[in-house]
């Protein structure tokens, strides 16, 4: 009992010091966290509201990019913030109370904090300018929110480990990542693109979670092709993998981090 209560106190003290560093050293850096999810949003609308005449879902271009991005922030977000949690904290890595796992949990938990106050302002915002706002579906967003989360915390946790030991591998995770953006759903529908590219799509398990997202907005939107049980099922392997790796590290991680 005595354990847990130090590790969170040491969690939230890191989320703390984390908060600081991330926003309290930038100007106007809660701001940022704001302006960019909305920047991008307003430049995708722009550019496919010059091309196109609606959207490939619903009838507004905003919303269609909003749940389409921050659909797959909730993945990306974590995952980014996560890989150098531990290589970030080196120095308190040397205190005997401070644990590698410590670092990730605290980052996970500001990041998803973070990722859940913007995108409110954000579908607030949105909501403001519609006449009719759409029932939404709470279930499938925290649905998406837990599986999203599994899935980025143990990629997270596999990266913490791996950035620290081989500085190729953070390199080749970064050249791996910035296509998938793009194949992911975010700007499209998977279940929209034809056989067979629709089924090898639908082995990225970011479109089912964006899929799933985006039908907590649209009650029309039947999201053919969406399994939740492999999504499930995929960020349970993961985070179990994440977990094992992490676990099996931390006497590394501790002496190298």
């Amino acid at each position: 009992m005595n354990l847990a209560m130090t590790h969170m106190r040491v969690v939230s003290a890191l989320i703390v010091r984390e908060m600081s560093t991330k926003f309290g050293s930038k100007p106007g850096g809660y701001v940022w966290a704001l302006i960019e999810p909305i920047g991008y949003i307003a430049m995708m609308t722009l550019i496919f509201s010059a091309i196109a005449h609606a959207p490939a879902l619903g009838t507004s271009f905003v919303l269609f990019f909003a749940t389409g991005y921050l659909g797959f922030q909730i993945y990306n977000a974590k995952v980014s913030f996560l890989g150098s949690a531990v290589r970030a904290n080196k120095t308190l890595l040397s205190y005997p109370n401070v644990a590698p796992i410590d670092t990730v949990y605290a980052r996970f938990i500001l990041q998803m904090m973070t990722s859940t106050l913007v995108a409110m302002i954000v579908f607030t915002g949105i909501f403001l300018t519609f006449h009719n706002v759409p029932e939404i579906n709470w279930a499938k967003l925290i649905e998406a929110e837990i599986y999203g989360g599994a899935l980025a915390l143990g990629v997270g946790m596999f990266n913490s480990v791996l950035f620290v030991r081989y500085a190729l591998y953070e390199q080749l995770y970064g050249i791996f990542m910035r296509p998938m953006f793009m194949v992911s759903g975010v700007f499209f529908l998977p279940d929209s693109i034809p056989h067979p590219y629709r089924e090898y799509l639908l082995y990225n398990p970011l479109c089912h979670l964006i899929m799933l997202f985006r039908s907590g907005f649209y009650p029309e939107y039947r999201a053919v092709g969406l399994d939740i049980t492999y999504l499930a099922t995929f960020s349970a392997i993961v985070l179990f993998i994440g977990m094992f790796v992490f676990t099996i590290s931390r006497r590394i991680l501790r002496n190298d981090g």
